[in-house]
């Protein structure tokens, strides 16, 4: 069917601050160039021509913001959502839009830049070569979620539908390991050596070869983000077998100590005892198939506490902005998918990276500047908890780079660490293994072309990796989707012993094919899924795209049958999207069927048992040796101590951490009770953040973070205690 395209011109997109700061790039590039101004520009697919009425409907609904007053001539620049992807503004306007009564395929916003130029001496203003164009182009749009097109003409590209990708297979019963490892190169599956023997073996004795959606999936479920195969390798040190592994050491603390601890190393956040709180919220008056009289509400009830944290370094190395404000998503949906349900609180956010300025040392040139990375970097995760609706009370920030006995230290791939506190409530804390049976729901967003192979991705050494690859890997954020799934979430667990749901997990590395199989292996169960069933904004996908990408906001449940009418009525209420994508099963047999096909080699993407899939490939050995260093003593000597005082203060690790903290909300909610500032100037020092555990009474959680990495290069031990 052919679209019909409405555009309208909407107001200025550029403030006055923004494009003084662009200036003096830009004249870098042209010493011409006097200014720059922006306008929104929105394109409206419809199937048919609006009326005169939807028109005018359409213009109110699109006209907002500042009027544009800048020049409607001169060289043009137009930014768009990244060509074949749906933007999360088209998304949440779309649906606003429909829900307004207006019938769109979809509303799409660019961004339309004007380049002014200074006269010559006779009167004529120069013109931008092509090259130059194009360099003004790369300080104007981030690639990994925007296109440059050269009129509005062009961007009715984002409309196109393309013909999905064929599934592929991949020749191991006649190529052998060279087939596999051939694979593991092209799809950036990171597939260790011992790995790929596994998988040769694997699929010799199923007497077929896999496809490229088996791959995918083994590679993100068995990745070293997800399996962490080097903390749980088994370590030979100064040729001495050690008894623990990394994370052996690490859960050993709690073998040691686990009073007041209910979860620990089993589910998406731990969970430490909490105490009778006073609730205050939202519930239903529910029957079995419907919802009614929703009020707040109070109510007693024993509410644990829980907390997360985890890092997101790859995809913030590489995007800063969509890197870390999907970390901070992710850490948030872990918490609101532990147990059967849970809701999060309070956040903290950190940064390690390397010299702000005159770094010595060269870095790939897909991974952003140091610079880069703390501009915008924070700005990505205090957007996420601010859309979402999170107050953000603690973090760090360091900076290190130093050569160390002839060795180059520092942080070219930054830490960049989300985590958070959250709470749960006591009947609520462990996941029931659902039966044969049961549904299988994807709640949340829709699928695109977004974050493919990230989990893998992150786990290959920065610079191993193909520039496209690394982009690909790194998914973009839509907070207030999220908020919507938690808000059913909350619904659900306000329930109680009724709660719908029986098991959560969240979507985050490996999409879909990581998150499915581990639902529904932690209850001992196969399943049957439907690809064609996953909800998706982008035409083209292959199925090893649409069962792997890393679109962000998404949850994957299961819930008993009868339970769906009331799950239903939740979604819609919050107008939340989910679908039904499969159905548990007694088989420890993981199926995917494609079912647009009618039969044929692509008619089951994954055709594999669990065992394979999450079985125990070969351990991870490492045999490694103590390496003895020998430091010269500390000379101070001719240091003038008024020098070295400023140094310190002004070393970003020490300095004011201010900027960091007034870019977020530390109020929302109502019960942040200490934030990071402190005493009747607000200086940002305090030792730890502090929430109430209701709007009562006086009892509340403290949590509090710190790191100092660097004495790691004089004395390791030293760094933890």
């Amino acid at each position: 069917m052919t679209l019909h395209m409405t555009t309208l011109a909407g107001g200025n997109a550029l403030s006055t601050f923004r494009a003084q700061q662009l200036q003096p790039a830009l004249e870098a590039i042209h010493p011409k160039i006097s200014g720059i101004a922006a306008r929104f520009v929105h394109l409206v697919a419809t199937d048919a021509a609006p009326t005169p009425a939807e028109h005018e409907r359409l213009s109110a609904l699109l006209t907002y913001g500042d009027p544009y007053t800048g020049p409607e001539d001169g060289a043009a620049i137009l930014v768009t959502p990244r060509l074949g992807t749906l933007s999360p503004w088209a998304s949440k306007a779309t649906d606003i839009a429909r829900n307004c009564g207006i019938a769109m395929r979809r509303v799409e916003r660019i961004t339309e830049y004007r380049i002014s130029l200074k006269s010559g001496l006779l009167g004529r203003a120069p013109e931008l070569t092509a090259e130059q164009l194009a360099q003004v182009a790369a300080l104007l749009h981030d690639r990994m979620t925007e296109s440059v097109v050269a009129d509005r003409a062009a961007a009715a590209a984002l409309f196109t539908e393309l013909q999905p990708a064929p599934m592929e297979h991949v020749n191991v019963l006649g190529g052998g390991r060279a087939a596999l490892e051939s694979a593991n190169t092209r799809f950036g599956l990171a597939l260790a050596e011992d790995e790929i023997d596994y998988l040769v073996n694997a699929f010799t004795g199923l007497a077929r070869n896999p496809t490229d959606v088996e791959l995918m999936m083994f590679a993100q479920a068995n990745s070293e983000h997800c399996r962490h195969k080097i903390f749980n390798a088994q370590f030979t040190i100064d040729g001495v077998a050690q008894d623990k592994s990394l994370f052996g050491m690490i859960r050993n603390t709690h073998q040691l100590a686990p009073q007041h601890t209910v979860i620990a190393y089993s589910d998406n956040a731990s969970v430490m005892e909490g105490g009778e709180v006073e609730r205050f919220v939202a519930k239903m008056a529910s029957s079995a198939d419907s919802i009614s009289a929703t009020s707040y509400q109070k109510s007693s009830a024993t509410q644990h506490v829980l907390m997360k944290v985890e890092t997101h370094n790859h995809p913030t190395a590489i995007s800063p902005f969509p890197g870390a404000s999907t970390g901070a998503g992710g850490e948030i949906r872990d918490e609101g998918a532990t147990g059967r349900g849970s809701k999060p609180k309070a956040g903290l956010t950190g940064f390690t990276v390397s010299k702000l300025w005159g770094s010595t040392v060269g870095k790939p040139e897909h991974i952003a500047s140091p610079l880069q990375i703390m501009v915008e970097g924070p700005l990505g995760g205090a957007a996420f908890n601010n859309e979402f609706g999170r107050p953000n009370l603690a973090g760090y920030f360091r900076e290190y780079e130093q050569e160390v006995a002839g060795v180059q230290r520092g942080y070219h791939k930054p830490i960049m660490i989300a985590g958070g506190v959250g709470v749960i409530d006591a009947g609520l804390t462990t996941k029931i293994e659902f039966p044969a049976g049961s549904l299988l729901i994807q709640l949340g967003g829709p699928g695109m072309r977004i974050g493919m192979g990230g989990s893998a991705a992150s786990s290959m050494a920065s610079g191993t990796n193909a520039a496209e690859l690394d982009f690909d890997s790194v998914q973009r954020g839509n907070p207030e989707i999220e908020r919507r799934a938690q808000e059913v979430i909350n619904h659900c667990w306000a329930q109680g012993a009724a709660n719908p749901i029986l098991a959560i997990h969240d979507v985050g590395a490996g999409g879909l094919s990581n998150a499915f199989p581990e639902l529904t292996n932690d209850a001992g169960r196969g399943a049957r899924f439907d690809l064609r069933a996953v909800p998706l904004e982008e035409s083209g996908m292959a199925p090893k795209e649409i069962w792997s990408n890393e679109s962000q906001e998404r949850y994957v449940l299961a819930i008993a049958p009868e339970s769906l009418p009331l799950f239903k009525a939740f979604c819609e209420r919050e107008r939340c999207p989910f679908a039904v994508i499969g159905t548990a099963t007694e088989e420890r047999q993981l199926v995917l069927e494609d079912t647009a096909v009618v039969a044929g080699d692509q008619k089951l993407p994954v055709d594999m048992p669990m065992n394979v899939l999450l079985g125990k490939p070969p351990k991870m050995h490492r045999d490694v040796a103590t390496v003895q260093r020998q430091f010269a003593p500390m000379d101070l000597n001719g240091v003038p101590l008024q020098k070295a005082v400023i140094d310190v203060l002004a070393h970003p690790t020490v300095a004011s951490k201010r900027f960091l903290i007034t870019i977020g909300d530390r109020t929302v909610g109502g019960l942040s009770h200490r934030d990071q500032m402190v005493g009747p100037w607000q200086v940002p020092v305090a030792d730890c953040a502090v929430t109430l555990a209701d709007y009562k009474g006086f009892a509340g959680e403290a949590m509090s973070m710190g790191e100092r990495t660097p004495l790691a290069a004089i004395n390791a031990p030293a760094s933890g205690r």
